[in-house]
């Protein structure tokens, strides 16, 4: 299971786990794009290079996952792969999905922005929790 969604009172909530916080960070960028659309029905067509950093793990992933939604939203893009390594403070990406189409990728929830409440990074589980405002 790449995540699961926690009951949340308002906006959209999910845990994530993974083998390695690589993928955890993986997860959680599948599971803001799955949100927005079936992410299951991207297509592998392009590739796009994602880059954030921050100073800690919660600052990485929040300037992460808000790279994101920005690639997602200023060209348009949807994801279905993240293949994320971390090089000092530095997240690295190679997303890999297609340019979105309406009639093939439905609108579900739309996402705004990424929130700091309650985001948590634990590098020794590996996991985190990250809500999405919607």
């Amino acid at each position: 299971m790449r995540y699961e969604l926690v009951d949340h009172t308002a906006d959209v909530m999910v845990r994530c786990t993974g083998g390695t916080l690589e993928e955890c960070f993986g997860n959680a960028a599948y599971a803001l794009i799955d949100q927005m659309v079936d992410a299951s029905l991207v297509e592998e067509k392009v590739t796009v290079r994602i880059e954030a950093e921050g100073g800690d793990w919660e600052e990485r992933l929040y300037s992460f996952l808000s790279e994101v939604l920005f690639v997602q939203d200023s060209e348009g893009m949807v994801f279905r792969v993240f293949d994320v390594s971390f090089e000092g403070d530095r997240v690295v990406c190679e997303a890999r999905g297609e340019p979105l189409d309406r009639t093939k990728h439905r609108a579900k929830t739309e996402i705004k922005a990424i929130t700091y409440h309650m985001l948590s990074v634990h590098p020794e589980v590996p996991g985190l929790t990250v809500i999405f405002d919607a």
